[in-house]
């Protein structure tokens, strides 16, 4: 459970690296917004790390970076939201399901052992 933790906490950070920018950041100089961006990736990569390292064993490769991936959609979409004031549209709604359903297929069977 620390590694889906972790995995939450640096993809709030990382969504404010790659996103943050779009709603207050126009006026700034890109070189700025890169740089303000990388300042705040540093932190998501602090916990992403280590979120991967203590992750690997209770999970393979793949499941992962599925569960990044899922954590990644709904940290975006509370951000968009919430941050951005973006409007939510049913068609969303329907890929994050297929999303879903496709985590689920991840999961749902026992992973095949390390290629040797």
């Amino acid at each position: 459970m620390s590694t889906v933790f972790l995995l939450i906490c640096s993809n709030v950070f990382m969504t404010f690296a790659w996103y943050g920018h779009l709603k207050y950041g126009h006026a700034w100089p890109l070189w700025k917004a890169i740089l303000v961006s990388w300042s705040i990736a540093l932190l998501e990569y602090c916990l992403a790390v280590p979120a991967n390292r203590l992750g690997y064993g209770e999970f393979t490769g793949f499941q992962l970076k599925i569960i990044q991936e899922m954590v990644t959609l709904v940290v975006f979409m509370v951000f968009a939201l919430t941050f951005l004031k973006e409007k939510f549209a049913w068609n969303y709604l329907v890929a994050f399901a297929f999303l879903g359903v496709a985590a689920f297929f991840a999961f749902a069977f026992k992973a095949p052992g390390p290629a040797v």
